[in-house]
């Protein structure tokens, strides 16, 4: 599975990382509440020549869609606050006896209204607790034209998917108000795109642009303990204007339906000073990954849901940083992988869960191990090169082929083993997708 490569000088980071990065830099007070005009004042004034107007009636067709989009379903935008009780250590203090002192840190981003019962999404990194793991202490969200903020609890986490679905909590139903949920398997490159969210913490703004690309690969979300390298994922790519504290809030289209959830941008500034600016490349997780994931998140009773697994282990691994790292095989000399028999490309199986999918469908892990100058490599167990037709080399690309899987759907491998191309087909069960 190719990706293009970006210019090195552009930086992923993550949209208003309400719990982590940019909660310094993100105001969480003082930003003024918008109010809505309605689309039906009429307003008169004069032209050039001295002709009376009306505003109203002048409005472009594509002025009026937006008017009516932001009227309907911007109600539907939450704001979110995060808090999290951190402990800095004061190397001062510590020469005397003392102990850190408790900093409260926080952080703002976005989300919306998915139903009745006030179930929210979001983005997992705009309420991750610090250093990634679980939410964050306090969440608190705030609806359009109230002052007022409420609690809101987990109803569960998704680090992979980099998704979160919260509740609030003692809102009046009136105030609760879904926005409809659209389809983003049928996004045509060109279509009107709106992006609702709280840049910078200026809650309640509203951006427009165009849908730039409907299957962009990025890296999304983190590891299922929170932290660490996101899984390759299809994005929505977009040139509406986002910027830090849009995270988790709603990418719609000309219908008003949510066609996805804003969650990251390529900046070149943020290569040179560590914070996110929109430069026209933003990027949504699509609605459909979303709903998929959707029951699994309303039933995870505040735990984590996780992407799902075939019940392998990597059987090649190189270290760095301390630690090892499962890689493909591209990693490996051309010398190296015909001295070993193996191929150009693909997963190498290290080991095989008793009872799992892949034990099931008849994978075979490892029967020994060669080590070399940084790693290791198992040898005699199945290759994986293709997964539903497309290539696989690396531990991620097979995360990316799984990502939507449904319990009960089943993968078609391609395997290399003992020389010999073969398929192996694997059904998902309940055990994919538990920890």
């Amino acid at each position: 599975m190719k990706r293009p490569l970006l210019a090195a000088t552009l930086v992923l980071v993550g949209l208003g990382l309400g719990a982590t990065l940019l909660r310094d830099q993100v105001p969480v007070s003082g930003a003024q509440t918008q109010t809505q005009t309605q689309s039906g004042t009429q307003t008169t004034g004069t032209s050039a020549g001295g002709q009376a107007v009306n505003e109203a009636a002048a409005r472009l067709q594509n002025e009026r869609n937006t008017i009516d989009i932001v009227g309907r379903y911007e109600p539907g935008l939450v704001y979110i606050t995060t808090e999290q009780d951190v402990v800095e250590q004061d190397p001062m203090a510590m020469m005397f006896g003392g102990g850190g002192q408790t900093q409260v840190r926080q952080g703002v981003g976005s989300g919306f209204f998915v139903n009745a019962q006030g179930d929210i999404l979001t983005n997992y990194h705009v309420v991750a607790g610090d250093g990634g793991s679980g939410a964050a202490a306090r969440i608190r969200i705030r609806v359009m034209d109230r002052e007022e903020s409420v609690p809101a609890r987990v109803i569960g986490l998704a680090p992979q998917y980099d998704l979160a679905l919260i509740r609030a909590e003692g809102l009046p139903a009136n105030l609760i108000r879904p926005i409809p949920l659209g389809n983003s398997d049928a996004l045509k490159v060109g279509q009107k795109a709106v992006a609702m969210g709280a840049p910078f913490g200026l809650e309640f703004s509203v951006t427009e642009g165009i849908v730039s690309s409907t299957a962009r690969q990025i890296p999304i979300g983190f590891s299922g303990s929170g932290s660490g390298e996101g899984i390759t994922q299809k994005a929505i790519q977009t040139d509406a204007a986002i910027n830090p504290g849009n995270s988790g809030g709603p990418l719609l289209d000309s219908t008003g339906r949510v066609i996805g959830i804003n969650t990251q941008i390529y900046s070149p500034a943020g290569a040179a000073s560590g914070t996110g600016q929109s430069a026209g490349v933003g990027f949504a997780i699509p609605i459909n990954a979303a709903k998929n994931l959707l029951p699994r998140l309303q039933a995870a009773n505040g735990g984590l849901v996780f992407a799902p697994r075939l019940g392998i282990t990597p059987g090649l691994v190189v270290q760095a940083q301390g630690q090892a790292i499962p890689v493909g095989l591209s990693a490996l000399s051309s010398e190296g992988k015909r001295e070993l028999s193996l191929p150009e490309n693909g997963l190498v199986v290290g080991e095989v869960t008793a009872n799992s999918p892949a034990a099931r469908a008849g994978l075979r892990g490892a029967q020994d191990a060669r080590e070399f100058p940084g790693g290791q490599v198992a040898l005699g167990g199945d290759v994986i090169t293709r997964v539903d037709g497309e290539e696989v080399d690396a531990l991620e690309d097979l995360q990316a082929a799984l990502i939507d899987k449904q319990e009960g759907d089943t993968v078609s491998l391609t395997v290399v083993r003992a020389g010999q191309t073969r398929k192996v087909n694997v059904t998902l069960d309940d055990s994919s997708f538990s920890e």
